[in-house]
């Protein structure tokens, strides 16, 4: 998950220098969107483990 979230994230960069904006702002999007929930992810994952 998170390294979808990279992968967009250098999209959304590269997007962004080449003038892209429509694109890079929708892969910006999405690479925010899968850092939640990788975080929410590694937070329940966290707790399971420690309970």
């Amino acid at each position: 998950m998170l390294h979808y979230a990279l992968v967009f994230l250098v999209v959304a960069i590269i997007a962004a220098v080449l003038g892209f904006g429509g694109i890079a702002g929708t892969a910006s999007w999405i690479a925010q969107v899968l850092f939640v929930v990788f975080l929410v992810m590694a937070l329940i994952a966290f707790i399971r483990r420690n309970a």
